[in-house]
């Protein structure tokens, strides 16, 4: 029963960020608009672990391809994100600070991608993701503790992530 309450979870986790990530806020500025999904991809990485977040990233990925919403750069670009704003909260830990500078150090990191990609204007490519990032950093930590309180509330603690949300 709890493989099924496991898998259950991560497809669950797994669509939140396909939807989610469907979103688009715009900006003052054109070709800024940034994701919906980033904070709440964080404050999912803090209240589930890294393990469920990369799982349920890699299958949100895979239903981005099938459903022809994501491109495979697009698929690179969105893992190299869940790595490091996962790997930083795994390393660290799911308290205030970390949480804040996740999801910046993450898109951070997917723009260096990019630039790899094209090889050109990584300036120009973290001033445009600086309102995203200043968005996410705002808006994860609130996240985190909706989606923690939820979480102990409709799924119980047996999901929780082993470490406490300080």
């Amino acid at each position: 029963m709890k493989k099924v309450n496991e898998l259950s979870l991560t497809s669950l986790l797994a669509v939140i960020l396909v939807v989610s990530g469907a979103f688009k806020i715009p900006s003052p500025f054109p070709g800024t608009e940034f994701q919906l999904s980033a904070p709440l991809a964080v404050a999912i990485a803090a209240v589930f672990g890294f393990t469920r977040y990369i799982c349920a990233g890699i299958v949100a990925s895979i239903l981005g391809l099938l459903l022809g919403t994501q491109t495979i750069i697009g698929v690179l670009i969105a893992m190299t994100f869940r790595i490091v704003a996962g790997g930083v909260i795994a390393l660290f830990g799911p308290r205030f600070w970390v949480v804040s500078i996740a999801g910046p150090l993450g898109s951070a990191a997917a723009r260096l991608v990019v630039w790899f990609l094209i090889g050109k204007g990584l300036i120009p490519l973290l001033l445009a993701s600086l309102p995203g990032m200043i968005f996410t950093a705002l808006a994860a930590w609130p996240l985190t503790k909706k989606l923690k309180r939820a979480s102990q509330q409709y799924l119980g603690e047996i999901f929780s992530y082993e470490r406490k949300i300080i």
